[in-house]
């Protein structure tokens, strides 16, 4: 089976996006369109990735990066933050709830799913907290 990865996010265009350009390189792609779908996803379906958007309905995605990073059948999932949020000291933030990398919105479609590949398990770049 090929690597998957749950996106959690909100808005329709965004997973849209999203899915569209991880699809097209050929990784499986779950959705969830909000924090608590995502956690029950994230136990159930156990991905390779999780990519998270931070602003969400039901529970920012911090709360939900601690959640998963607390669990101990979901913390060893490399857990990235995709989010508009780009004031000072929110990629630290998101760091610090539990997420391994940051990425801002808008993504760049051409170069996003190289991105997040460097997050992969397995991968050896060492460059893992920065995007």
């Amino acid at each position: 089976m090929g690597v998957k990865i749950l996106v959690i996010e909100d808005n329709r265009q965004n997973r849209y996006l999203i899915t569209y350009l991880l699809e097209h390189k050929g990784y499986k792609v779950l959705q969830a369109v909000n924090g608590i779908a995502g956690i029950r996803l994230s136990i159930d379906e156990r991905p390779d990735l999780i990519l998270l958007d931070i602003q969400l309905p039901d529970m920012d995605g911090y709360a939900v990066a601690e959640t998963l990073t607390a669990d101990p059948t979901t913390s060893n999932i490399p857990i990235v933050a995709v989010t508009s949020y780009a004031m000072v000291g929110d990629r630290e933030q998101a760091l610090s709830a539990g997420c391994r990398g940051y990425i801002e919105k808008p993504i760049d479609p051409e170069n996003f799913a190289s991105q997040i590949e460097s997050f992969l398990p397995g991968n050896t770049d060492t460059d893992k907290g920065v995007s």
